[in-house]
């Protein structure tokens, strides 16, 4: 079974939320799962993955300005700020903490909340180091 981590960190790679879907399914079910449990910033920096108007409606009724590079077979290009978007390597240094727990790198658990049991424990304590 493959799956799909989506999560939020805050400015210092800290994990804040997380959520779990199946590997083939778009980015836009994590996002649309994940926008509720939005801490209050101003900007979110996110992969081309979450690209959608909806979700940069959303997150501009929220008052957070969106840092989202356009997906590729996007007919009108979106502004973002490369400089700022630099800054979204703090996340992928997230997921690398989180794949240093064995348990959590090789997937030994089958059952997803299991799995997310063990991802749940393993940022908890990434959080507070």
């Amino acid at each position: 079974m493959n799956t799909k981590l989506h999560a939020i960190c805050d400015s210092n790679g800290r994990p804040i939320s997380f959520f779990v879907s199946a590997g083939q399914v778009s980015d836009y079910i994590g996002a649309r799962a994940l926008l509720s449990s939005l801490p209050d910033v101003d900007w979110l920096l996110g992969d081309r993955g979450y690209d959608a108007d909806w979700f940069r409606e959303a997150l501009q009724d929220k008052g957070i300005r969106a840092c989202i590079p356009g997906r590729k077979q996007r007919k009108t290009t979106v502004k973002y700020d490369k400089r700022r978007y630099k800054r979204r390597n703090r996340i992928e240094i997230m997921f690398g903490r989180l794949k240093d727990w064995r348990r959590v790198a090789t997937r030994y658990d089958r059952c997803p909340k299991a799995f997310f049991s063990a991802i749940a424990l393993a940022a908890t304590v990434i959080y507070w180091l």
